[in-house]
C-alpha cells in the first residue's frame, strides 16, 4: 500500500526540482560567465550570452508559429530593452561585486515594485527588511573591505530593469505566450551585440570563446527554460515564485564553488535577509489575491 503513495510523492517533487534546478543553473551560469571576462569583458560576455540564449530559445519555441494578430510592438520593445538592462548590468555589477551580493541588490527591483503596487502595508516590511539584509552586505557585513560603489550602481541599475521586465512582461506574455522570452532576447541581442562588437572586434566571436559562450548560455536559458516549462503547469504560482527566491543562495554557492567568493556571517545573514523577504513578499502577494 505504501508504494503508490511514495510514488506519488516523487512526482510531485520532480516539479519542485525543476525549478531549483532552473534557478541554480542561471547562477552557475554566471559564474562560469565570468571565465569570458579576460577576453571580452563583461559586455562582450553578457553580448555572447544573450546571442546564444536567443538563438537556443528561439530554435526551442519557433515563436512564429502562434503570431499574434496584433503584435504589441511597443511593450516588446519596451522588455526587450529591460532584458538587456538587467543582463548587462548585472554582469557589469559581478566584476565588481560578489555574485551573491549582486543578484540579492537586484531583488530590490521586484521587491519595491511589488510593494509600490501592494495594497497592504505589510509589503513596505519585506522592502524594510530586504534593504536591512542589502545593508548588512554593503555597509555592516563588509568586515572594512571596500565595497565598489559602481558595482553596486550597476546593480541597482539591473534592479530597475528587472522591475521593468515584471512590467512589460505581463502585456508581452498575454500576446506571445512562451514565445515572450525569445523574442525579448531577439530584441536584447540587437542592442548588446553591436556595442560587444565594437569592444572587442572580431575577437568577440574568436572559436576558442565559443564553447564556453555555449555553455553559459545553455546553463542560462535552454536548461532553466526547458525545466520551468515542465515545472509551470504541476505548480501553483506562487510556489514556484517562492522557490525563485532562493537565488541569492544558489548565488552564494554558485560564487563560492566556482569563483572562490567568500562572505562574512554578516552579509551571509543579509541575504538569508533578502530571500526571507522575498518570500514573504510572494506569499503576501498570494494572500492580497486571496482576500
Amino acid at each position: 500500500m505504501t508504494a503508490p503513495l511514495d510514488h506519488g510523492r516523487g512526482l510531485a517533487l520532480l516539479p519542485v526540482l525543476a525549478v531549483i534546478g532552473s534557478t541554480a543553473c542561471f547562477q552557475f551560469g554566471a559564474a562560469f560567465a565570468k571565465g569570458l571576462y579576460p577576453a571580452v569583458g563583461p559586455i562582450g560576455a553578457s553580448a555572447l550570452r544573450i546571442l546564444f540564449a536567443a538563438l537556443i530559445l528561439l530554435a526551442l519555441v519557433r515563436p512564429w508559429r502562434h503570431w499574434p494578430v496584433q503584435p504589441p510592438w511597443l511593450a516588446l520593445i519596451g522588455l526587450g530593452t529591460c532584458v538587456a538592462g538587467a543582463i548587462l548590468f548585472f554582469y557589469l555589477a559581478i566584476e565588481h561585486l560578489p555574485l551573491g551580493m549582486a543578484i540579492s541588490i537586484q531583488a530590490l527591483g521586484p521587491l519595491s515594485l511589488a510593494a509600490m503596487m501592494a495594497s497592504r502595508r505589510i509589503h513596505l516590511l519585506w522592502v524594510v527588511l530586504a534593504g536591512l539584509g542589502i545593508w548588512c552586505l554593503v555597509g555592516a557585513g563588509s568586515g572594512g573591505a571596500v565595497v565598489a560603489p559602481i558595482g553596486i550602481v550597476f546593480a541597482l541599475i539591473a534592479a530597475l530593469s528587472w522591475a521593468g521586465y515584471i512590467l512589460f512582461g505581463r502585456r508581452v506574455a498575454g500576446a506571445f505566450g512562451t514565445g515572450g522570452a525569445a523574442l525579448s532576447l531577439c530584441v536584447a541581442a540587437l542592442l548588446v551585440v553591436p556595442v560587444g562588437v565594437v569592444q572587442n572586434g572580431p575577437g568577440l566571436f574568436a572559436l576558442a570563446l565559443l564553447p564556453l559562450a555555449l555553455l553559459v548560455a545553455i546553463l542560462s536559458a535552454a536548461i532553466p527554460f526547458s525545466f520551468e516549462l515542465y515545472a509551470l503547469p504541476r505548480l501553483p504560482a506562487r510556489s514556484f515564485a517562492v522557490l525563485t527566491s532562493l537565488e541569492p543562495a544558489f548565488a552564494v554557492l554558485a560564487g563560492l564553488l566556482m569563483l572562490g567568493e567568500r562572505l562574512s556571517l554578516l552579509q551571509l545573514a543579509g541575504i538569508a535577509m533578502v530571500v526571507v523577504a522575498s518570500m514573504g513578499s510572494v506569499m503576501s502577494r498570494g494572500a492580497d489575491e486571496r482576500g
